[in-house]
């Protein structure tokens, strides 16, 4: 989408499951944006210290300097007004604040480049991604690699065990899948299995 350069403001929001490459687009349209030699700003929530706790860095090693912050709030306190594009990542971890803040950036006349996961690990809408889709100007959905079979994936598959919706990790810790080898429960199933296992085999012993 080609938009006129001046005070139109706008909200661009890059959704999709991890490992899709929402991060890497989000620094290539940010990176854009400063050869055009406009003033950028770029934030990232705090509790995501995967890789630095000064830059957004994609799978793929692509980085750009960001700030650290807890909640749209603490992001609107760190906010420079003369800034004409702010990049978010992330945005699943900021609260609802994000849809209110995102809108009056924009209709302050500011370019708002937002990147976040729209499901969770159960494949439910993450919130507040859903209703920053829906007050966006322009969407892009990307889809990763589904790890079991090859097929275009829409899922975050959570690996490990827990019941909490936010649990930060990477590779080892969750894999893209598609719909049809997306298992919501397998952690949870694995460690019933487990414990089968083991009952059985104490069951042997005796």
């Amino acid at each position: 989408m080609n938009f006129t350069k001046g005070n139109i403001g706008w909200i661009e929001v890059v959704c999709g499951p991890m490992f899709s490459g929402k991060s890497e687009e989000l620094i290539r349209r940010l990176r854009r944006a400063e050869i055009a030699r406009q003033r950028v700003q770029v934030f990232k929530p705090g509790l995501d210290q995967r890789y630095a706790d000064d830059q957004i860095i994609s799978h793929s090693d692509f980085k750009i300097a960001s700030i650290c912050v807890k909640d749209a709030a603490d992001m609107e306190a760190h906010l420079d007004l003369r800034s004409e594009v702010i990049g978010v990542d992330e945005a699943q971890f900021l609260g609802n604040g994000m849809i209110d803040l995102a809108v009056r950036l924009a209709d302050m006349g500011k370019r708002v480049i937002i990147a976040g996961l729209d499901t969770d690990y159960l494949g439910r809408p993450f919130h507040p991604m859903p209703e920053l889709l829906a007050v966006a100007d322009e969407i892009q959905k990307t889809l990763a690699i589904c790890m079991q079979c090859g097929n275009p994936a829409k899922h975050t598959q959570r690996l490990v065990e827990s019941q909490e919706l936010v649990v930060v990790g990477a590779a080892g810790m969750y894999e893209a899948r598609c719909r049809r080898c997306f298992e919501p429960n397998l952690a949870n199933l694995q460690k019933q299995r487990d414990s089968a296992t083991a009952a059985l085999g104490r069951v042997a012993v005796k």
